[in-house]
C-alpha cells in the first residue's frame, strides 16, 4: 500500500487469498444443525412452554421482537463504526492544524524548518507502526509537518531566479496539490481507475524504486560526486517530478480504497484518525513534490 499505516494494518489491509473471515469460536456460523455433529436437545416428556415462567416469558419475548422490529435501523454512528464523515472531519481539522502552524512558522521562524522535518520523521514512523491509532501522535505529527512545510515554502518562495525574484510558488504548488487530490478522488469514484491486486503491487514496486533512487542521489550529492540537487535538479529533475506526482497521486487513489474497505467492514470509528493520518502523509509528500517540480521549472533550484 502507498502508507506504512495502512498496509500494516489489520482493518485497512488487503483482505486475505482465501476471500472470506472466519467466525470466531462460539459466534455466528459455530451452531449445528441436527443431524450434522452433536444431535439437537429434545424437550423432556412433560415440559411444556408454561413451565419456568412459560407464557409470560413468551409474551414479553414477542413484544420486545415487536420493538425491535418496529424500531429505526442503527446507524453507523449509533454503533460507532467508521464513516466517510469521520475520515472528512478528523482529516480537515489536522490539515487545518498543519496550515496554521505552518502560517505562524512562516512568519515567526522559519529557519528552524530542519527541526519541524526530524520531529514529523519521528512521529510519523511511531504513528505508522503503531497498532492503535493516537490522536494526540497523530496531531503531534500535524504540528511538527506544519512547522516542516511552513519553513521550507518560505526558503522556496525566497529564492530568487536569475537574480530576481518571483512569487506565488507556494501558491500554485497548493491549488495543483488540491487539483491533484480532486482528481484522484474522481479517477477512483467514477471507476475509471480500479484498485486490482495487480494495480497494488505495481506501485509498491515503482515506490520501493523510487525511494531507492532518492537514497542513491542524496548519498551521491553528500559524498560530492554529484552537485546541486543531483539528479533532481535541472531538465532530468523535471522528469522525476512528474513520476513522483504521479506516483503520489496514484497513492491517493490506493488511499481511498483502504479506507472504502474500512468503511465497508464496519472498523470502530476510531480509526477514522489512521485513515485521516494516511492521507495527511500523502499530502505532504505531494506537494513538496509540487514545490520541488515549480521551482525546477521557474529556474529556482
Amino acid at each position: 500500500m502507498s502508507n506504512p499505516y495502512f498496509s500494516n494494518s489489520d482493518v485497512f489491509g488487503e483482505p486475505h487469498r482465501d476471500g472470506a473471515r472466519r467466525p470466531a469460536a462460539g459466534g455466528v456460523g459455530t451452531r449445528q444443525a441436527p443431524g450434522y455433529g452433536a444431535p439437537a436437545q429434545q424437550p423432556q416428556y412433560g415440559q411444556t412452554a408454561y413451565q419456568a415462567g412459560g407464557y409470560g416469558a413468551q409474551t414479553a419475548d414477542a413484544a420486545s421482537l415487536e420493538n425491535l422490529y418496529n424500531a429505526p435501523s442503527a446507524t453507523t454512528a449509533d454503533t460507532k463504526r467508521l464513516t466517510y464523515d469521520d475520515v472528512i472531519i478528523k482529516t480537515g481539522g489536522l490539515l487545518a492544524v498543519l496550515v496554521v502552524v505552518a502560517a505562524a512558522t512562516w512568519q515567526l521562524a522559519p529557519q528552524i524548518w530542519p527541526l519541524g522535518m526530524i520531529v514529523g520523521l519521528v512521529f510519523g514512523l511511531i504513528n505508522a507502526f503503531k497498532r492503535q491509532p493516537s490522536p494526540v501522535l497523530i496531531t503531534l505529527y500535524a504540528i511538527a509537518q506544519g512547522v516542516f512545510l511552513g519553513g521550507i515554502s518560505y526558503a522556496f518562495e525566497n529564492v530568487t531566479a536569475n537574480g530576481q525574484p518571483i512569487s506565488g510558488l507556494v501558491a500554485q504548488a497548493v491549488v495543483a496539490t488540491m487539483v491533484t487530490f480532486a482528481a484522484a478522488l474522481f479517477l477512483y469514484k467514477s471507476g475509471r481507475v480500479r484498485v486490482t491486486p495487480k494495480f497494488t503491487r505495481w506501485l509498491v514496486i515503482a515506490l520501493v524504486g523510487f525511494l531507492g533512487f532518492q537514497l542513491v542521489n542524496l548519498v551521491l550529492v553528500w559524498t560530492g560526486v554529484l552537485g546541486g540537487a543531483g539528479a533532481r535538479g535541472g531538465p532530468l529533475g523535471v522528469v522525476v517530478g512528474l513520476v513522483a506526482v504521479g506516483l503520489a497521486a496514484a497513492s491517493l487513489i490506493v488511499d481511498f480504497d483502504s479506507i472504502k474497505r474500512g468503511v465497508d467492514q464496519g472498523v470502530p470509528a476510531q480509526y477514522a484518525w489512521a485513515a485521516a493520518f494516511g492521507l495527511l502523509v500523502t499530502l505532504v509528500w505531494l506537494y513538496l513534490e509540487f514545490l520541488r517540480l515549480l521551482a525546477i521549472l521557474q529556474g529556482r533550484d
